[in-house]
Formats: C-alpha cells, structure tokens, sequence
C-alpha cells in the first residue's frame, strides 16, 4: 500500500469541525469562506450516494452533505428525492444562501441510458452525466461529447468524460494539507450532514498499489481490504469535476460577497429613528 501521509479514518474523524449556530438557533450549513456549491452523485443499483461540496479560494474545500437516497435508478423516486437536495438552498450565518451550481451523476453501471434521460431533463439545473475513465497522463476533464440517447440521435444529452486517476490523486493531494488555507478540505462535525466513520472509511477506500504486468510494474488505484464501499470517494471526485467544469471566477465572487457583507453590517448599525414626542398637543384643526 503507498498512501504517503495521508490522514488516516480517526484522524479525519477529529478533524471535523463545528460550523456554528445560526441565530435562529439552526445549524450553519455553509461557513463564511465558501463561495461555489458543487453535487458529485454516484449510481448504484438500488440507491443515488451523493456529496455537495463547498469550494473557496485556493482549492480550500468544506464538506456540506453526505448522504444516500434509496432507489432504481429506473424509477422516479429517487431523481423526485435528487431534485429536493439540487434545489435545496444551504444557508450561511445570516439569512443569506447558496444553491448547488452544477451537479454531476455517474452513468457508468447497469442504468446508463435511465441516467441520460434524467440528466436530459435537469439540463436546466446544470446536472450532467458523467463518465469516469483511467489512465495515467489522461487530461481530468475532456470537452463534453452530446451523445444520442436509446441511439435516437434526435434525442441527446451532454457527456462529460472525466480522468477518475487525475481525480483521487488531486484528493489524497488535498487530505495530506494539514493546516486550514489553501487545498485544506473541512468536514462537518454535525450527525445531520452524514460525515461518520463509514464516509472517511469510503474516501480512504483506495491507494495506488505498483502492479506488476507483462511491460513491466506500473502503478494503479487498487481497493483496500477493511475498505468494502468506495462511494464516498467517488461522490468528492465528481464533485471536484464539476468544480473544474464551473472554473468560476473566485476572486469576483470572493468581492461580490464581501460587499454584501459590508452592506448588511451597515445596514444593521443604522438607527431606527422614532418620531419625537411633542411636548404641546394640538388639535386637529
């Protein structure tokens, strides 16, 4: 196993922090530096697993939600439950919030053309399938291909192909920073937002293993034993995709939510002015 100096699981469980309460006496859900929403969402047979990711400047990231919504990718139920989380607005401190930007689902499994066909729909909400593929030096992301749908070329919808290798490594790249600031991820520490012990166990569920082959040792992502589901590492990759796809322009949002900060403070120090009492009473005519 090579890991490098990686976290392991109960370090990353003690990581988690406390992203405060909101006056109203609910939870925080987005903390003042995040500026972008991201959704990573992986298929499987019987359930959606999904992961919304806040980003910041500099590649610091805070985990939002982790969670699973039950259901065949074949039915509408779980894609109902999917559209309550992508229109969900996560709040920060104040009043203020944020929606999911761009949404990425996995179509690689047994579902393909039923993950096509609901991503076609939820064009509007910027949710796009995705495909992931391996291969050292391969780009992360490739330029969306529109592909036919059930092979009805008047029926189409956008596919992105996406590096999944480039993706864990940037990953464990990013859980080895040590100290908050740039590449630094954060994790929730509230029951409620699903960061356990079973999502750190996914995240760490692979490591790049030297394989031996007929050319000679080359490295691949290999599942760890005591590692049985990988979901959750697969969810924070995609999510990092979409990210990549948005490419915002941090630093005008960064102002952007400055000024309205600034704002709302001002706003906040202005007196209410009441009306004075006269001392000498009239009468109305």
């Amino acid at each position: 196993e090579i890991r490098g100096d990686v976290p392991d699981e109960e370090a990353l469980l003690a990581r988690r922090e406390d992203y405060g309460i909101r006056p109203d006496g609910t939870p925080v859900e987005l903390p003042d530096k995040v500026l972008v929403l991201t959704a990573g969402i992986d298929t499987q047979d019987d359930r959606l697993e999904y992961e919304v990711i806040g980003h910041g400047r500099y590649g610091e990231t805070w985990g939002i939600e982790r969670g699973v919504i039950p259901g065949r990718p074949d039915t509408e139920e779980p894609w109902k439950r999917l559209d309550d989380l992508i229109d969900h607005t996560f709040l920060y401190r104040n009043k203020r919030g944020l929606r999911i930007s761009v949404t990425f689902v996995d179509s690689g499994g047994h579902f393909t053309q039923e993950v096509y066909e609901q991503c076609k729909k939820r064009y509007h909400k910027k949710v796009f399938a995705i495909k992931g593929r391996q291969g050292d030096g391969t780009p992360f992301i490739s330029p969306p291909k529109n592909i036919p749908i059930r092979a009805n070329k008047s029926i189409t919808c956008w596919l992105y192909l996406i590096c999944v290798d480039a993706g864990k490594a940037k990953i464990m790249g990013n859980l080895k920073v040590q100290e908050p600031g740039a590449k630094y991820c954060h994790f929730p520490i509230r029951e409620e937002a699903g960061y356990d012990s079973g999502f750190f166990n996914g995240l760490l569920a692979e490591a790049l293993i030297p394989v031996e082959t007929a050319s000679g040792r080359r490295w691949e992502w290999k599942r760890l034993p005591g590692h049985p589901h990988n979901e959750p590492l697969d969810c924070r990759n995609y999510g990092m995709a979409a990210f990549r796809v948005l490419n915002p322009d941090m630093e005008a949002l960064e102002c952007r939510t400055r000024k309205m900060q600034a704002e709302e403070k001002k706003t906040q120090k202005i007196p209410v002015k009441r009306p004075r009492k006269s001392k000498v009473e009239y009468d109305d005519w």
